[in-house]
């Protein structure tokens, strides 16, 4: 970590959630997350652009949201995590895998790569960039693929972050559990969750968490499950091919092999969910009283709005300009049925009694 590197876009970001708190206080309903995330698209893209913001941006958004993930575990306890039941682990799965589905198919039709789609599943299943960066060492995608997706999925997470609050409060009439259950379960990354779960209230925001929470431990599944689609992809590619040179055939098998030794490192769940669920345990034992607990929530939701601010910033409209408006129509098509898939399997499953 070079820290000399980190400082300006860190200063440019903590500057960008002091002023989105400011807002926040003068207009409440909207709330400071939400400024610091639409602020931080704005001077992202104007005046603080710059390459030299770009690694303060970065641990904003990754770092600081992590390690406000942990902080937030050290003020619930490890019943609520479980809160969720059966019931939201069903919608949780049958929700990505709807997700994932779907990405593939539209990509396909929209005459995506294959490796692209790939990433745009994983990315609006999981949770966003670092479900993008997870997978990419089986998918191998080209460097431009993986930049435009990540923007793509901030992009469209962002615009669903202000809408899903709307959306809930009209088909869900407020409900607490259904209301968490959209937001956890189709925002792309834990900072817009934590946005949107803001511009509700404090229930909605940390049952959305933990929503989102059990939903990336299912990272792990969708590693080892592209693994072997994409690994299936090379044998079908091996058998249509009548003439094939040996040399060929020790390179696929050569890549392939470091395809496996790739997913066997990326198995590993991410450490801020290890994190989360030792300080809820702690939390639980009793071990971190009242007075840590406000402390813990004090510095998280200071880190949040940073990390939203981060987020912001790494949304670069200009890779979208340059994809034009074929990838953003498939960006914008995921995320429809995205949501109107969320809003029909919650219906279904929080209207059964088991």
């Amino acid at each position: 970590m070079n820290i000399k590197k980190i400082i300006p876009g860190f200063i440019v970001c903590s500057i960008i959630a002091y002023i989105g708190n400011i807002l926040g206080g003068i207009f409440p309903k909207l709330g400071g997350a939400s400024f610091s995330i639409i602020l931080g698209i704005i001077l992202g893209n104007t005046l603080v652009k710059s390459n030299k913001f770009a690694a303060g941006s970065a641990f904003s958004e990754s770092n600081l949201l992590s390690y406000s993930i942990v902080l937030l575990g050290g003020t619930l306890n490890i019943y609520s995590v479980f809160s969720i039941g059966v019931k939201g682990v069903s919608f949780i799965i049958i929700q990505m895998i709807t997700t994932i589905t779907v990405a593939l198919w539209i990509g396909k039709k929209m005459k995506f790569k294959k490796k692209f789609t790939y990433l745009m599943g994983s990315g609006n299943a999981v949770c966003g960039s670092s479900a993008i960066g997870a997978v990419s060492p089986v998918v191998k995608p080209e460097k431009s693929d993986l930049g435009i997706s990540i923007t793509i999925v901030n992009l469209v997470g962002t615009v669903l972050m202000f809408l899903l609050p709307l959306i809930s409060r009209v088909i869900f009439n407020g409900d607490t559990v259904m209301t968490s259950a959209l937001i956890g379960g189709v925002l792309q990354s834990v900072g817009q969750v934590i946005g949107a779960g803001q511009l509700v209230n404090n229930e909605v925001l940390e049952l959305a968490t933990i929503f989102k929470i059990i939903r990336i431990i299912f990272i792990v599944v969708l590693v080892i499950y592209l693994d072997k689609k994409i690994s299936a992809d090379c044998k079908v590619t091996k058998l249509e091919k009548e003439v094939e040179t040996e040399i060929e055939v020790e390179i696929n098998e050569i890549t392939l092999e470091e395809s496996k030794k790739n997913k066997f490192k990326k198995l590993n769940i991410p450490w801020y969910i290890t994190g989360f669920f030792i300080f809820t345990t702690l939390k639980t034992l009793g071990i971190f009283n009242t007075d840590l607990s406000n402390i813990f929530h004090f510095i998280s939701s200071k880190f949040e709005i940073i990390a939203l601010a981060g987020i912001g910033m790494r949304v670069k409209l200009s890779v979208l300009f340059e994809q034009g408006p074929k990838a953003i129509t498939y960006g914008l098509a995921v995320g429809t049925v995205q949501v109107i898939s969320a809003i029909t399997f919650i219906k279904i499953i929080y209207g059964l009694n088991f």
